[in-house]
């Protein structure tokens, strides 16, 4: 699966996740074409793109990455294949590696989450508030697509006030210039910058 063009013994950066909407109702008139852009410019950063497997924000930052000829790894509800393509109706077509936890959406979203180096949300309902709420709690950096509806577009209202203080939230319209401030602060985090 994908267009992997990268040699073989070459390494990638970070491992990035692009949490949203799997139905795009919630979702700006432009989120799939940004979000498919996040997904290029994940993959033209050398980074690794981490979904949850499934169909909206999810998949289209999947296919933005594949198109770029990136890498792309989903984290799927389910335990098995049949399992994701008959019970979840879930898609494949676009993921390099697929990760079967078996742990439903909820099980998944953390697990997926703790296997990354940050999180960007675009637009994006419960699920997507539960993996910012999980990379928030284990202290992730994350990027939030402004201007992409549903969830994204909550946040900055969510962590204002008195909460546990948000240093690792960067918040940027322009897909480009977002997936370079996610890098930068894993860098920080990694002391690499």
């Amino acid at each position: 699966m994908g267009g992997f063009l990268y040699p073989k013994n070459y390494k990638y950066k970070y491992k990035i996740i692009v949490s949203g909407a799997a139905v795009l109702s919630p979702c700006a008139a432009d989120a799939m074409e940004k979000t498919k852009e996040i997904g290029r410019q994940i993959a033209l950063e050398k980074c690794i793109l981490i979904t949850g497997a499934t169909t909206g924000i999810p998949y289209y930052a999947a296919l933005g990455c594949k198109e770029a000829g990136g890498f792309s790894v989903g984290f799927s509800p389910a335990s098995s294949e049949r399992s994701h393509l008959k019970t979840y109706r879930l898609p494949l077509d676009v993921f390099d590696v697929m990760i079967y936890t078996g742990s439903d959406y909820v099980g998944r979203d953390v697990i997926m989450t703790k296997a990354g180096d940050a999180l960007i949300v675009v637009c994006g309902r419960m699920g997507t508030l539960h993996e910012f709420a999980t990379a928030f709690e284990i202290q992730r950096p994350i990027g939030i697509l402004v201007g992409s509806g549903g969830i994204a577009d909550k946040v900055k209202d969510l962590i204002t006030g008195k909460i546990r203080e948000a240093k690792k939230i960067v918040f940027e319209a322009d897909p480009k210039k977002l997936v370079k401030k996610v890098i930068l602060m894993i860098e920080k985090e990694k002391g690499r910058k």
